[in-house]
């Protein structure tokens, strides 16, 4: 017996073309969103890289005290920017006719001035330069009269507050 065979139709159904062209589109869609993602994760991080470096970078640190060892003033110090950034932690405001003056005391040398605070604000910067906190231990400030002292000159009156210039870990 001879089976007759029926030629089959070999053609590709319409709806596995659509399906086909369809699924190639989603692939190619994936592909360009996945291509995008990456390039903005790349902007992203190029982007926070350069933050960072602008972030200042505290190495050095001090809590000046008053006389009752309570907090007073917290001293930080930005090398990149060659600032001291100073934030006042009580109420102590300066008189119409005094200044509080800034001092870097190291060792048994004579106290330095590293400058006069000027502002009433609760922070303030402080053009400071890193060579002139070497080798200081201390930091201090004192109630001087309108404009602080002579340069050269040490302090007249007493420490208001007084602390430790302390190197943090890095």
């Amino acid at each position: 017996m001879t089976e007759t065979s029926v030629p089959r139709d070999r053609r590709v159904s319409p709806w596995w073309r659509a399906l086909s062209i369809l699924l190639l589109i989603a692939l190619l869609l994936g592909w360009a969103t996945s291509a995008s993602m990456t390039e903005q994760l790349k902007a992203q991080i190029t982007h926070l890289q350069g933050r960072l470096v602008q972030v200042p970078q505290v190495r050095q640190v001090a809590v000046l005290l008053d006389d009752q060892q309570r907090p007073a003033m917290l001293v930080t110090h930005d090398p990149q920017q060659g600032k001291l950034l100073l934030q006042r932690l009580n109420e102590v405001r300066e008189g119409r006719e005094d200044s509080m003056q800034l001092w870097a005391l190291a060792g048994e040398d004579a106290p330095r001035s590293l400058g006069v605070i000027t502002s009433k604000y609760q922070t303030l910067e402080m053009p400071v330069a890193e060579t002139d906190l070497k080798h200081v231990t201390q930091l201090a400030i004192s109630a001087e009269n309108k404009g602080g002292v002579p340069a050269g000159a040490g302090p007249s009156l007493p420490w208001l507050f007084k602390g430790w210039w302390v190197q943090k870990s890095i």
